[in-house]
């Protein structure tokens, strides 16, 4: 369940961006009477791209049918209704325990045998995939997943904005963490603080409390004593928008910082094409194709990469070593904007 406060910008998310989405998905709906996307607080992001719904809680299926409005058929109690209508664009918000089963029956009502898309239908839970064939056993099924992630591959201004406020919200909460001599609970105590402060309506924290003895960013249980050198990640939702960031903190090493940035920042500029990161110990791409904010799509332990198309945002983070020293970075990047790349040069995008 979500902590943070979840409300819709008319300004940073207006409507006509989400009618230009819509019309995106119809176009490519080729031999397709609907597309249905399925939500809950793990998988949000194809919906909220849709819509700007973000679900707290439960799950949700979003209907988008060919020539009509979405409607979003939800399990959640008919008493959060109107909060749904004030941070979705839909045109109805239906309640139901079985999702599936009043879905495929919106559909069946208009035609019985009509073609649906479903997008990462094959990951779908088997109740509501039973559901859907009971509420429309002449229903056509098939999986929609591949078709939508094309459709996501190239950020909008609007996603780009938003990418642009969570990271900035990561950066100022990493900055003004207290003294190492706090502790780690009251560091990461006011790094939460600060990013739900300024808006955040999520934030996932982890730690590698002592980079001399293990690199493994993990979440803190109790409090871990500290070493000379330690590595924070800040994971943080902002308005559907997922970044990460991931700095090491090292008093008095500078320089050894400059260059680990600089070489992070050569490095994801060639992206897609990650022969960059050889030097690299390690890297990771995470990105959203679908309805995972931050799926792993390639690096050096992905077996089969998935390359993110020009244009997309996502986010990095890597292991290198600086005079024998590791270090920890993660910045978001913007795919194939050389110079322009991590969360420190982002904003130039906007200027």
């Amino acid at each position: 369940m979500r902590r943070g406060l979840i409300a819709r910008s008319p300004v940073e998310l207006p409507d006509a961006v989400l009618d230009t989405r819509l019309a995106k998905l119809r176009t490519a709906m080729a031999g397709l009477d609907a597309v249905m996307v399925y939500t809950n607080h793990t998988q949000p992001a194809a919906v909220s791209w849709l819509t700007g719904f973000v679900p707290y809680w439960s799950e949700a299926l979003l209907v988008v049918p060919r020539a009509r409005l979405p409607v979003l058929v939800v399990a959640l109690t008919f008493r959060v209704k109107p909060w749904i209508e004030r941070t979705s664009r839909v045109a109805e918000v239906i309640h139901t325990p079985r999702i599936g089963l009043e879905a495929a029956r919106l559909v069946a009502a208009a035609k019985p045998d009509a073609a649906v898309g479903i997008v990462d239908f094959d990951q779908l839970g088997s109740g509501i995939a039973d559901d859907l064939r009971e509420g429309g056993p002449h229903l056509s099924l098939s999986d929609a997943g591949d078709m939508f992630a094309v459709l996501r591959g190239s950020a909008d201004p609007a996603e780009l904005m938003l990418a642009v406020r969570a990271a900035a919200i990561a950066d100022r909460a990493l900055s003004v963490m207290p003294p190492r001599a706090a502790g780690i609970g009251a560091i990461l105590g006011s790094i939460e603080g600060e990013a739900r402060r300024l808006g955040a309506e999520e934030i996932y924290l982890a730690a590698a409390p002592d980079l001399a003895s293990d690199t493994k960013l993990r979440r803190i249980e109790g409090e871990p004593q500290l070493g000379e050198r330690f590595a924070l990640r800040a994971s943080v939702a902002y308005k559907g928008a997922w970044v990460r960031r991931v700095i090491t903190v090292e008093p008095g090493a500078e320089q050894r910082s400059e260059r680990a940035h600089a070489a992070f920042a050569a490095a994801a500029a060639q992206l897609p094409d990650a022969s960059g990161f050889a030097p690299f110990k390690s890297f990771l791409v995470e990105g959203c194709r679908t309805a995972q904010p931050l799926e792993a799509l390639m690096g050096s332990r992905i077996d089969e990469p998935r390359p993110p198309a020009p244009g997309a945002v996502v986010s990095v983070e890597a292991v290198l070593a600086i005079d024998e020293k590791e270090i920890l970075i993660g910045a978001p990047v913007l795919v194939g904007a050389p110079g322009s790349s991590v969360t420190l040069d982002f904003a130039e995008l906007f200027r």
